[in-house]
């Protein structure tokens, strides 16, 4: 039987799979029989990253079973909008889809065109990263999951709270001169 875990959560491959080592490491532990057969990620039409699947085989596919490993997501990372797919084991159809997830998404989007050229010269997206990993672990409001480069760099950050990640986030974003002409978008 396969199960398909949707997590509405803009990870790249190499961030998806971090979750999928952590679930392989739980499902024995969990004395969950199951194994990780595959995992995608959707992208947006300018080729942002959208969401990401992770696919089980799995013979108990029991109330019971589900719960444990969505109870296990939520933990790590399960936001808002997420769910489950169950299949069939014979007709490989959608049985039913469990929703889950607690956790609230913010996107950051640096501007990658509008500044001053000084401001792109002397400043450093991995410092906005470092600072921001530091401002929302320091008050255990969330963590920064992933990223994306496009026309635009945008900064993945989930956790218990929008609002909270927001306010523990916003006077670094006022002050720190990359962060100007930036984006804040509620993504989960």
């Amino acid at each position: 039987m396969k199960i398909t875990i949707h997590l509405n959560a803009r990870l790249q491959p190499m961030h998806r799979h971090d979750i999928e080592d952590l679930l392989e490491e739980f499902l024995p532990q969990a004395g969950i029989k199951a194994k990780v057969v595959g995992g995608g990620t959707a992208l947006e039409e300018n080729g942002e990253i959208a969401s990401c699947d992770i696919d089980l085989n799995i013979p108990d596919s029991s109330d019971e079973t589900i719960g444990k490993i969505i109870s296990f997501l939520e933990g790590v990372l399960a936001p808002i909008g997420s769910y489950i797919i169950v299949y069939s084991r014979f007709l490989k159809k959608e049985v039913k889809r469990v929703p889950f997830g607690i956790w609230e998404g913010l996107g950051l989007y640096l501007n990658g065109s509008d500044l001053d050229i000084e401001v792109y010269q002397n400043c450093d997206v991995n410092h906005v990263y470092k600072e921001l990993e530091r401002l929302l672990e320091e008050d255990k409001k969330g963590m920064i999951a992933s990223y994306w480069e496009g026309g635009e760099t945008a900064l993945y950050l989930y956790g218990k709270s929008f609002d909270e990640m927001y306010a523990g986030i916003k006077s670094f974003i006022d002050s720190y001169p990359l962060c100007q002409k930036s984006r804040v978008v509620k993504i989960a």
